[in-house]
């Protein structure tokens, strides 16, 4: 907080990214109310089942966008432009493999997709038209996430918010179009959804059409080196999505064996407010990142441990908020999205919000501390705890806690992961703050605009 500068290009960067990923989270929110009012619990229900896919695609493209990114921002901070650029060229070669999986997938087996997400007779065709028209969009939601990832990092996150918002505004409004005056149901609640990214992808390469952008295409053959970066420094973020995917296909089949579809719609109304709720999170986390990750490559690492303390407490203090809200409005909360009015659907969700949402301080200062050791280039630290959240400890507690305590043990199953994990990510920050600790001239030469030299000078003597 001394630092003025500092924390101004915090709160510039963190709140313009935390208003884009609120936006691109009201992608699928914005379907499950517009979805809940046209087609029902079976609506909601389908739109749940197929949730996951989503979580997929979109953490694909944050991986190669933040993993490609992190290291743009190393190389820019260092003045090596050419490497910077053949990381930004070969995160568009992954950005095209992925996509062509991902509608291969769309087009050939989204049939089976449904059935193997848990699609019964009631659901199956909905959730089989999300899922087509879904992953046929894939190119879209990779690189819209790829191009707003490198925009931020080339110092203008205020477009990278707005292609992001503007994606999510245009979503909301044809949703309402598509589904209600057209008539198009869930074909259109999912085209509407494949057309925001589109919107997004206008706004970030109005950055390159005004020759604002640092980075460019070159013609460079595939490089290991470049590609494993954005594997290694962005897998986190993909882990992130996954563990969303994984807790929803557990949740869901836990879910069905103990309430049925009411069950499973109610878990929706759940995991898309989650959805939203940890968005800002990571909102906080890839702002943070770029003032990081180009600190870290200039070599203050006190800045980094600076900015980590103001992620950090932001997301402890916005968690606190949240919890508040869903505590004494989560059935009010629920009912927006009971468009049929039935009576288990409400008291299930609302139980469930103000059990969920205990791990909410544990989620934002998880999120950010994956991040953050990756904006440090250390990986491992990062993928220990996004693999503990996303597959080690989620799933046997899922299925642990509903033996013991039925739907109650599911709820508590997402906090208690939660906070197991923030445990395992203190420790591992200490330890890397003890390895790595700054040097005390870093922030003071900043301040005082002394050098280095004369600031050891000065010590010297006062101990003399």
């Amino acid at each position: 907080m001394k630092d003025k500068k500092l924390f101004g290009q915090f709160a510039k960067y963190a709140s313009l990214s935390v208003l884009g990923m609120i936006g691109m989270s009201c992608y699928i929110l914005a379907d499950t109310f517009f979805i809940s009012k046209g087609l029902g619990t079976n609506g909601l229900a389908a739109l749940n089942l197929a949730i996951p896919v989503y979580n997929v695609m979109h953490g694909t493209g944050l991986m190669l966008g933040i993993g490609g990114a992190t290291k743009y921002a190393v190389y820019k901070s260092r003045g090596e432009d050419e490497k910077a650029n053949a990381v930004f060229t070969n995160t568009a070669y992954l950005g095209a493999a992925f996509s062509a999986v991902f509608m291969l997938l769309g087009g050939l087996l989204s049939g089976q997709l449904a059935q193997l997400l848990g699609a019964d007779s009631d659901t199956y065709s909905l959730t089989d038209i999300y899922l087509k028209v879904l992953l046929l969009f894939s190119p879209a939601f990779v690189f819209n996430n790829i191009l707003m990832c490198f925009v931020r990092n080339d110092g203008d996150p205020r477009l990278a918010m707005f292609a992001t918002v503007s994606g999510s505004l245009t979503n909301i409004v044809l949703d309402y179009v598509f589904i209600f005056p057209c008539g198009l149901g869930m074909f259109g609640a999912v085209l509407a959804t494949g057309v925001a990214p589109v919107i997004g992808i206008c706004f970030s390469a109005w950055h390159i059409l005004r020759g604002k952008n640092g980075f460019r295409f070159v013609l460079a053959k595939p490089s290991a080196k470049h590609m494993g970066a954005d594997f290694a420094l962005g897998f986190p973020s993909l882990v992130e999505q996954l563990s969303s995917a994984i807790v929803i296909i557990v949740f869901n089949f836990i879910i069905y064996g103990l309430l049925g579809n009411t069950g499973v719609a109610a878990y929706g109304v759940v995991a898309n407010i989650s959805l939203v709720v940890l968005s800002v999170f990571t909102g906080i986390a890839q702002g943070t990142q770029p003032l990081v990750s180009r600190s870290h490559g200039e070599g203050e690492k006190k800045k980094c441990f600076s900015l980590f303390a103001l992620a950090a407490i932001s997301a402890i203090a916005f968690s606190a908020v949240v919890y508040i809200i869903i505590a004494v409005f989560a059935l009010p909360i629920a009912e927006i999205f009971n468009s049929e009015h039935d009576p288990d659907l409400g008291p299930i969700a609302a139980r469930g919000l103000r059990l969920y949402f205990i791990a909410a301080p544990f989620a934002g200062l998880n999120i950010v501390l994956c991040s953050f050791f990756a904006a440090m280039e250390k990986p491992l630290p990062s993928h220990i705890l996004s693999l503990l959240r996303g597959f080690a400890v989620i799933i046997p507690a899922a299925f642990l806690f509903s033996c013991l305590w039925e739907i109650t043990g599911v709820w508590l199953s997402f906090p208690a992961t939660e906070a197991i994990v923030a445990a395992v990510g203190a420790l591992l920050f200490i330890r890397i703050r003890k390895k790595h600790p700054p040097l005390p001239s870093e922030h003071s030469d900043a301040e005082s605009g002394q050098s280095a030299v004369v600031q050891n000078a000065k010590k010297d003597t006062t101990r003399r």
